[in-house]
Formats: C-alpha cells, sequence, structure tokens
C-alpha cells in the first residue's frame, strides 16, 4: 500500500511547495509507462498541477489586497521570515535522512552470535521477527526433544515450520530445516486445504540456505551473506501477505485461486515449452534442443518459483553465459514434463539465481501497490497486433488470463488493486532493460492496442537532441550523445587482422524496461518476444568495448613506426600486403523501414520488423569494391539467425558456418572471416 503522507504542522507556502516537489526524485527517470516509478511520478505531476492552481488562487486574492498598513506588512515579513527558517529546518533534516538512507557501499550483516550455544534459540528468534514484521502471527511449539515448530498465520495462509536441532555436542548444536508446509485455513471449513508441494520446497530450500550460512565455521562465516539470505526469506513472506490479504476478500474477488494460479499457470507453460523444444530439436536432428538456440527461436523458458512463488522467465542469455553453463558438469535428471535441453534444469536453477552477466530474466509477480500504472484488461484486442506469434507451435499455446478483482472494491477504503507485473529488475535490485522507442511503443500496443502512440508507425522516429537508445547501452553515464562509436575486434584465433569496427548510432531514442503490467500469458509472450529480439541486439553489441569516436582508447591498434622497406613496396604493388587493420562500418537500419536486404516482403510485419546489423567491408585485394553482410534475428532459421552476403568474390562462404558463428557470439567478427576465406592475389 502507498505510504500515508505526514501530516503538516504548518499551512504550505510557495518556498514549502517547491521544496517538496525538489525532493520528488522520480520525476527526473520515470519518462514512460514501463518505469518502476511510472506510478509515484503520475502522482508527482498531479501534485504539480493541484499546487498550482491554489497558487493562482492565491495570487488573485493577494492582488485585490489593499497592502496600505505598514504594521501589516511588517507583521507579514516577520511571519515569512519565521515560516521560511522552519521550513529550511525540516528540508535540512529530511536531506540528511535521505542522504543517510542512501548512503552507497554501507551494508550491514547479520548480527550472529559468537557463542554457538545460543545460536540455536537465535536463528528461531530471527524466523520469528521476519514472519512479525510481514503482518503474520507467529506461534512457536517446542515439542519432544529435538524438534521445534514455528507457525505464521495469516487470514488464509498457514505456514508451518518444522526444525530439527541437534544437541549432542553441547558446546556446538546445530539447527537445520527439517519440513515446510503451507495450507490454507477455509472460513467455515472443518480442515484446512493443503497448499503447494512446489512452494514448500521452494521455501524449505530458502529458509535451509539461511541456517547452513550462520553454522558455517567462523573463518568461513559470511555476516552480509547471511543477511542477503534473511531479506530473500523476508520477501518471500512478504510476497505471501499479498496473496493472502487477496485470498481473504469475500466473495468472486477472494479465494484459493490466488494461491493456486502460480501452479496452474505453469503446467501450461511447461508443456507449450516442451513442444517447441521438441520441434526444434527434431530441426537440428539432436535429441536435445540447446539452450541458446531454444531462447532464440522459441519464446521464454519457465522457470516456477525460481526467485519468488510466482513464476519467472529466462528470456536470453549471452553466447558466453550459455558456454559457461555448457561447461558446468551435471548428470541429467529429467522430468517427463519439463523441455528436453542440453542443459539440465538443476543446473540452471544453480546458476541463474545471482544474474550473471548476459542473463535476461523476467518474473511475473502480484503487486497490490495502488500507484501501479496499469491498462484495463479490456483492452487486450487480439485482432489490433501481430504479437505474439507461435510459428513453431501455433495451436500449442493455451490462453490463461490472471485473476482479478471487481472494479467496485469490497471496501471503499481498500486502495488495493492487484496488478499482474512483468519484472525485468527483480524488485529494483538489477537495472532494467535498454530498449528502442520503436520497441517500446510495439510493447504498448500488446499490452494496450489502442495506444495514440501508434499513430508514430510511417514516421521515422527521430531524436531531437534526446540521444540515441545505443548511448543508454554503450556509455550510459556519458550526458554527451555521439554519433558514432569505434572499436577493435580481434580473432581470438589470429585468422585475420584486427577489425576497426565504426558504428553509427541511430536516430532513434531510448528507455530502461523495468516493468510491463500484464493481463494474461498472451501478454506476457508477446512482451517477451519483443525484449528477447532487443537482447539479441544489444548482446550483440555488448561484444565490443566501444568508445565515441574522437575519443582515445586503450584497444586501438598501435601505429606501425617502422620504416618502409623495399619488400613493403613490392607487396603494396602486387596487392598482396596485409592490412594493419580492416575497417568495418555498421549500421542499426529502422525495423519499419524496407532495406535492400529484405528477404521476403510478403511476409507479415511481426517477420520483417526484425533487429538487424549491416556491415561494410572492403573486398580483399585485388578485388575492389566492398562486401556486405546482413545479419539479420529470424526464429525461423535453424539458429535463429540469417545472415546475407553481398560481394565477397570468390569466397568459399558456408551459410552454416556463418550462422554458427553468430551463434557463438562472432557476429562481429564476419567481415574478418570473410576476409580470410576470400582468394586474395594469386
Amino acid at each position: 500500500m502507498s505510504t500515508p503522507k505526514p501530516t503538516q504542522l504548518l499551512p504550505p507556502t510557495l518556498l514549502s511547495t517547491l521544496q517538496d516537489i525538489q525532493r520528488r526524485g522520480s520525476l527526473s527517470h520515470a519518462t514512460h509507462p514501463f518505469a518502476s516509478s511510472a506510478g509515484p511520478s503520475s502522482n508527482a505531476l498531479q501534485d504539480i498541477i493541484e499546487a498550482t492552481n491554489r497558487l493562482t488562487q492565491s495570487l488573485s486574492i493577494y492582488d485585490s489586497t489593499n497592502f496600505g498598513d505598514a504594521k501589516l506588512i511588517s507583521r507579514l515579513r516577520e511571519h515569512a521570515n519565521i515560516s521560511r527558517s522552519l521550513h529550511m529546518s525540516d528540508l535540512n533534516i529530511q536531506q540528511t535522512v535521505d542522504t543517510l538512507k542512501k548512503k552507497s557501499g554501507v551494508k550491514y550483516g547479520e548480527d550472529i552470535p559468537l557463542d554457538r550455544t545460543v545460536l540455536v534459540e537465535w536463528c528461531i528468534s530471527r524466523f520469528e521477527t521476519w514472519g512479525r514484521s510481514v503482518g503474520m502471527e507467529t506461534f512457536k511449539d517446542e515439542g519432544h526433544e529435538g524438534t521445534v515448530t514455528l507457525v505464521f498465520g495469516g487470514k488464509v495462509l498457514v505456514v508451518d515450520i518444522d526444525f530439527s536441532v541437534e544437541r549432542t555436542d553441547p558446546l556446538r548444536p546445530s539447527i537445520r530445516i527439517s519440513n515446510v508446509k503451507t495450507s490454507y485455513a477455509i472460513p467455515g471449513a472443518e480442515s484446512n486445504t493443503e497448499g503447494s508441494n512446489s512452494l514448500d520446497a521452494f521455501l524449505c530450500h530458502s529458509m535451509q540456505a539461511f541456517c547452513i550460512e550462520i553454522q558455517r565455521p567462523e573463518a568461513e562465516l559470511d555476516p552480509l551473506e547471511a543477511a542477503r539470505l534473511g531479506i530473500i526469506i523476508n520477501d518471500h513472506l512478504q510476497y505471501l501477505v499479498v496473496l493472502d490479504r487477496f485470498a481473504e476478500r469475500k466473495g468472486e474477488d477472494g479465494g484459493l485461486r490466488w494461491f493456486v494460479e502460480v501452479d496452474a499457470l505453469c503446467r501450461d507453460v511447461e508443456v507449450f515449452a516442451s513442444a517447441e523444444a521438441k520441434v526444434i530439436a527434431s530441426s537440428l536432428a539432436q535429441e536435445r534442443a540447446p539452450l541458446d538456440v531454444f531462447l532464440l527461436r522459441a519464446h521464454a523458458l519457465p522457470l516456477p518459483y525460481l526467485r519468488l512463488p510466482s513464476i519467472s522467465f529466462l528470456v536470453y542469455l549471452s553466447p558466453g553465459a550459455y558456454l559457461q553453463l555448457l561447461r558446468s558438469p551435471a548428470a541429467f535428471e529429467q522430468s517427463p514434463h519439463l523441455p528436453l535441453l542440453d542443459i539440465p534444469f538443476t543446473e540452471i536453477r544453480k546458476h541463474l539465481p545471482r544474474r550473471p552477466k548476459g542473463v535476461t530474466l523476467a518474473s511475473l509477480a502480484l503487486s497490490s501497490h495502488s500507484d501501479v500504472h496499469s491498462f484495463s484488461a479490456s483492452m487486450s484486442m487480439p485482432t489490433l497486433t501481430t504479437r505474439p506469434a507461435f510459428p513453431l507451435v501455433p495451436d500449442g499455446a493455451r490462453e490463461h488470463t490472471f485473476p482479478q478483482t471487481a472494479d467496485i472494491s469490497s471496501s471503499p477504503f481498500d486502495l488495493e488493486k492487484p496488478s499482474w507485473l512483468l519484472d525485468f529488475t527483480e524488485g529494483g535490485r538489477h537495472p532494467g532493460v535498454v530498449v528502442s522507442q520503436s520497441r517500446m511503443r510495439d510493447i504498448e500496443l500488446v499490452v494496450n492496442p489502442l495506444s495514440s502512440m501508434d499513430q508514430m508507425n510511417t514516421v521515422n522516429i527521430i531524436s531531437f537532441g534526446t540521444g540515441s537508445w545505443v548511448d543508454l547501452l554503450l556509455s550510459p553515464s556519458n550526458p554527451a550523445s555521439p554519433e558514432r562509436y569505434t572499436a577493435v575486434y580481434r580473432s581470438p584465433s589470429a585468422i585475420h587482422p584486427p577489425l576497426q569496427l565504426r558504428l553509427t548510432a541511430p536516430e532513434e531514442p531510448g528507455f530502461i524496461l523495468e516493468k510491463v503490467p500484464v493481463h494474461s500469458i498472451k501478454e506476457v509472450w508477446g512482451v517477451l518476444e519483443i525484449v528477447r529480439e532487443q537482447c539479441w541486439l544489444n548482446e550483440v553489441l555488448l561484444g565490443c568495448d566501444w568508445t565515441p569516436e574522437g575519443l582515445k582508447s586503450t584497444n586501438d591498434v598501435p601505429p606501425d613506426d617502422t620504416e618502409a622497406t623495399e619488400a613493403d613496396l613490392e607487396a603494396v604493388l602486387s596487392g598482396t600486403v596485409i592490412p594493419r587493420k580492416i575497417p568495418v562500418n555498421l549500421f542499426l537500419p529502422s525495423e519499419h523501414s524496407v532495406t535492400s536486404f529484405e528477404r521476403n516482403p510478403a511476409l507479415t510485419d511481426v517477420h520483417t520488423h526484425r533487429p538487424k546489423i549491416v556491415m561494410m567491408a572492403p573486398e580483399r585485394p585485388p578485388i575492389s569494391g566492398s562486401v556486405g553482410i546482413a545479419v539479420t534475428y529470424d526464429e525461423l532459421k535453424p539458429r535463429g539467425v540469417d545472415v546475407q552476403v553481398n560481394g565477397a568474390l570468390g569466397a568459399d562462404l558456408n551459410q552454416d558456418m556463418l550462422e554458427e558463428v553468430c551463434r557463438r557470439g562472432g557476429t562481429l567478427g564476419l567481415p574478418g572471416r570473410i576476409w580470410a576465406r576470400s582468394a586474395g592475389p594469386s
């Protein structure tokens, strides 16, 4: 729920109103409805409008007042000075408190007792504190020797936590979580309804991780890690309390549907993912579908109960992140309802929670904040958008609408309204995804097809000084917006000279995508399709260290200061000289414009508006001219990309080899590979 505003002891003045506006930091960065602070920013703008109206009325009153009395003027000045002093004092206090709260680099760990004899009681007390902090009633039951049970009770939800205590060594007792059981106390029922086994195992795993961490040897004890695990447990309980508040509502607004929704949704999406994985494996003549190809061609990989008591989606893996997973030894223990992939799910789940570099995750979670910017569920009109598309399994995706409440709340004082959010920031712990304006528009059309942004469909997007989305990706801290970026790509096997890359930034602004309100799994698939394409383009560009053109970079090819010889001159004349570097120009064509590299104009918009990278490089001497390379994201291709080459006369090129190079992260090195395979001088 929204935090209530504190009661003002002094009436608002012009100075206090300006100070209140300046304290709101959300106005400076929430420029679209899919930012985490979109709701607070809208409220702040509404407050500014109201303050402006009040100011206009006050000025009108003062304008009609006769200030001829010198004593009155003196009293008004005195009152203004006193009010200003009080407001400035209040402002200084609030600024000091905000600064202390936002102080970076300060993290407080768990106060783990050094006396191991009291560790068991301290651990149980921490769980009791977390339960009470989220608003649940806590009951402690010390049963027979060696067992302690904690019961967390909500309005509907009941969580039983069984601790097993080992006191064989009185000086070093140990504690572990033996079982976690959830149930639902339905009003009027004789017995409780059992909860989800998956939820029980998820809670048990996160709680046991905390118990293991606090019992490590003193040399290995990490209070910061224990604090992090404690925050995770608290977040899990807090999310369950949100579900509990909706479940306790009367009539159709409440019920167990808020708790069983995740398990019902997981069954549907896992069956759909398995069908897509089977099609991909069959097209590659393999038993298991490669995970990276699956994420390029299929929809996101569902991962229930990964970070929250909800469902997460693995949207994209960079080639480096995929290779790291592939090298991790693990045995296959495949469940019959999970997709057949080349990496076991146990390894995926163990690797992803820390959010390694090159991984894009999205979590579907329920929010109860009243200031969430959401669209009406009635806006979902499938005939107005081509998203999502299901080329692999046309009939495999089932429609699933998320639970909602009636428009009229059961209580006039109840401000909580459920909003299902697709979160790319893990609750604000990580930055969102850099998205171009055209894809941001496509996302809005998925969740709100009647959006006015659709009027921009036939208009070329110009930044008007706001910078390019590439600036947000490559140099987010640079206030300037360079027209071009440069980088040097070196072959790991040195099969070609270094490539001097020169990227022209597209004249299209960008945004940071953080949270998207959704109403059904169909909207989730549509949003994740668009984000997946953007992530592919982002990770390709992040494969090099880019520098704004004109600035010196440590990766530049050093100049050759040696004197030229007769052999060098002969090599230049005969065309056999090996260049120190090969210049390559990169372009990112607008996805809503037709270029000479379009494959099939008869395809629908969802297939033609694909991210694309165009590279231009010179032919290998003695052939003159240039080589054009277009790499297009295409889920219909076996590896998810399509490579087209114009030029490169006499080069020994293989389409499968070029696509495999792109799959393994060598997209920006294609000009060098083509140069190396060209005939050259005879």
